[in-house]
């Protein structure tokens, strides 16, 4: 099974995914290519579950810590394999679960540092459970793994570094909000970003009362002993 019921049903209308245009295509390249005085890509993309909901808590909640930090966000899917044939899944193809993609949410941080980026996986592992596998709440499958995806090397080691930090954590009994005692969580690299169709953009703040399993499971990270 791979969405929750109510949530396959209400979509069945609008279950197809657009690649993003060529001007998006465009620029998310750049992003991922361009150098910044930090020499850190300022584009990431985060699997969290529902891309809903982890649109929702970067944009907003992420916003109110850090004010204007997000250049621009869009929910879609992403393969965990670069050579995937499946080039533009449908909604419904991603949902089943057998396509090989991840619902997520690809962010581009402006005026990007690596305290920046750091602070954004730090907030990633906050609203989510990262240690159980392909799985969030009622919705599982590995469409909803939680996985971050690289631009860059500095990116990567951002993300092992702060995904270590969290296990030690756990281990340390200083974080007692998730189901399992394992960080599952992938660092792969960035790969094609397929963007989901429009309605599925910003759709909680269209629908406030839509569907979400997210939450803020612990707001302040620990200190490492």
């Amino acid at each position: 099974m791979g969405c929750t019921a109510s949530r396959a049903t209400k979509l069945d209308s609008q279950t197809e995914a657009n690649s993003t245009d060529n001007n998006n295509t465009n620029n998310t390249n750049n992003n991922n290519t361009a150098t910044t005085s930090t020499s850190i890509s300022p584009t990431v993309a985060l699997g969290a579950g529902c891309y809903w909901g982890t649109e929702k808590f970067i944009i907003q909640n992420f916003q109110k810590k850090f004010p204007n930090s997000i250049q621009l966000a869009n929910v879609g899917f992403m393969s965990l394999n670069p050579n995937n044939p499946l080039k533009k899944p449908s909604y419904k193809q991603v949902c089943a679960g057998n396509s090989g993609h991840v619902e997520v949410l690809t962010v581009t941080l402006r005026n990007v540092t690596p305290q920046l980026l750091e602070e954004l996986i730090r907030f990633f592992f906050t609203f989510h459970d990262p240690t159980t596998l392909n799985r969030q709440g009622n919705d599982w499958g590995s469409q909803y793994a939680s996985v971050i995806f690289c631009s860059d090397e500095n990116q990567v080691e951002i993300a092992t570094r702060v995904k270590k930090e969290l296990q030690t954590l756990i281990q340390e009994k200083e974080i007692k909000c998730f189901s399992q005692k394992e960080v599952t969580t992938m660092i792969v690299p960035y790969t094609k970003f397929v963007k989901a169709h429009s309605e599925h953009q910003r759709y909680l703040a269209k629908h406030p009362f839509g569907y979400c399993n997210h939450r803020i499971r612990f707001k302040n990270w620990p200190k490492v002993q």
